[in-house]
């Protein structure tokens, strides 16, 4: 089993703070961004998130390749693979209002061979990694296609990811738990 975490819980639920303690005491760690830059509030959400980091820590940005983000560093964050498989999601189904099935399995394809690949190097040198998601399931199901299928493939993708991590948590109100 490769030495992955996974972090999840819903939006504002304290994922990311917990994933970055999971590193307190680390100054060698690549932060793994998957964020897009679309508009200003974009740009000062990303600006947040990177001036809590410590200044130490690295960030490589993408959404593709992210093996490419491995070095000798032994310490990796993915923060966050719901914002990573949304970005892949709309970069393959362009505008399409209905997304044929075999689209959505391109797409959780797509993201699960990212994924391997980057455990992948990770697991070469020894490392570890942390990923942060969203647990999208808890919630109403939502009314339009395109969220449906955004929904269904994430929680497939979260599903793959847990089933080969050491550990998983969920984070409710700030407060971890572990389930794995």
């Amino acid at each position: 089993m490769a030495n992955v975490i996974l972090v999840t819980g819903g939006a504002r639920s304290g994922k990311s703070s917990f994933a970055e303690s999971l590193y307190k005491n680390n100054k060698d760690v690549v932060y793994i961004a998957t964020s897009k830059i679309y508009d200003d509030e974009m740009r000062e959400r990303v600006e947040l998130h990177k001036s809590s980091r410590p200044s130490e820590w690295s960030t490589y940005e993408g959404n593709y390749e992210l093996f490419k983000a491995v070095s000798d560093v032994k310490n990796y964050i993915l923060d966050c693979l719901t914002v990573m498989t949304s970005n892949i999601m709309f970069d393959i189904t362009k505008d399409l209002n209905k997304i044929p099935k075999e689209k959505q399995k391109q797409v959780e394809d797509t993201v699960a061979t990212e994924i391997e690949n980057l455990i992948k190097k990770i697991d070469e040198i020894g490392g570890k990694l942390v990923i942060v998601t969203n647990e999208v399931g808890c919630s109403i199901v939502p009314e339009n296609h395109v969220a449906r299928v955004y929904r269904d493939i994430i929680g497939k993708i979260n599903q793959r990811v847990a089933a080969i991590s050491k550990e998983v948590y969920l984070v409710t109100c700030g407060i971890p738990l572990k389930v794995k």
